[in-house]
């Protein structure tokens, strides 16, 4: 499992991403999917510091 700097890195990336694809009115299913996995790398963020 990533640390959580590592996670931190991956979503600010992500979290980039997803913002460029909807101003650039890309399809939704492309904004759904990074969307969807940023939610990932959130929960397992958050498991990480809850539980170290």
């Amino acid at each position: 499992m990533p640390n959580s700097e590592d996670l931190l890195r991956k979503i600010e990336e992500l979290r980039f991403k997803l913002i460029n694809q909807s101003n650039k009115n890309e399809s939704y299913k492309e904004v759904l999917r990074i969307s969807q996995e940023l939610d990932k790398y959130i929960a397992e963020y958050q498991k990480a510091v809850l539980y170290g």
